[in-house]
């Protein structure tokens, strides 16, 4: 053998011997907790704007003592910059939306109603309904500013090209700076969010009664809104009301 064979099997059996010696010590930085491993990569996921710097501050609000640089090191890296899908786009875009549309209803005495309603696509929340048996132009005109009264009037509003409106109601909502988005004709699917809710109006309410009048069909109707509104759980909500409540709190499991 060669004398640098002897000197490499020494360097190998002192190196093997201070592993040896050394073993069982922690080494170097203490590792950060898993749950606030999958903390970081959740908050760098659900806002990839955000740098270290930003989530490292987040997380000393709530109470995490890590460091900087190891925020950096279990971040989520993309290759490219976000971009927002077309869900998201039309998310941001909601609050300048609304719907409206007309159902019938008919009565104990064979008669038809004509309901009106005006839905926000923020939330799918109805700001506005009536009843009539003779609409026109003009009256569902008026409805449209009682809907909106002062600057609250949305920037579009989406219906179809039913005839009833007319001249007049195209005047005062173009005077209100609102922007008609008609749906093409025998579409209903285009204005989906109003479908939506009538059916619904259908299926929970109106198909399990006789109306009387409209004064009764209005009572009902009114009801109703307020049990969609503030009680009626809604899957596209995240199983949330349209008007967000507190949730209770839990109670204890029985035995």
């Amino acid at each position: 053998m060669k004398p640098e064979t002897v000197i490499g099997w020494h360097r190998k059996g002192f190196r093997l011997y201070w592993r040896w010696k050394s073993r069982g010590a922690s080494r170097g930085r203490p590792a950060v907790a898993p749950e606030i491993r999958k903390l970081i990569r959740m908050m760098s996921q659900a806002n990839p704007l955000w740098g270290a710097p930003r989530i490292h501050g987040e997380l000393l609000k709530l109470g995490f003592e890590v460091s900087q640089p190891a925020v950096s090191k279990y971040m989520v890296r993309t290759g490219k910059g976000p971009s927002q899908g077309w869900r998201t786009f039309l998310d941001n875009h909601l609050e300048e939306l609304v719907s409206i549309d007309f159902f019938t209803v008919p009565t104990v005495t064979f008669k038809v109603l004509f309901v009106f309603i005006v839905l926000s696509h923020e939330r799918r929340r109805v700001v506005h309904f009536n009843v009539t048996r003779f609409p026109t132009a003009k009256w569902t005109a008026l409805q449209i500013v009682q809907a909106f009264p002062w600057d609250t009037a949305p920037r579009y509003l989406l219906r179809d090209r039913d005839g009833t409106y007319g001249h007049d109601f195209v005047q005062r909502v173009c005077s209100m700076g609102i922007k008609e988005v008609r749906i093409a004709p025998r579409s209903p699917w285009q204005n989906p969010y109003a479908e939506r809710f009538i059916g619904t109006l259908r299926r929970d309410c109106l198909d399990h009664m006789i109306v009387r009048s409209e004064n009764h069909l209005r009572r009902v109707v009114r009801d109703y809104l307020g049990y969609y509104h503030t009680c009626r759980t809604h899957l596209s909500l995240d199983k949330d009301t349209r008007r967000s409540r507190d949730p209770l709190s839990p109670l204890r499991s029985a035995r």
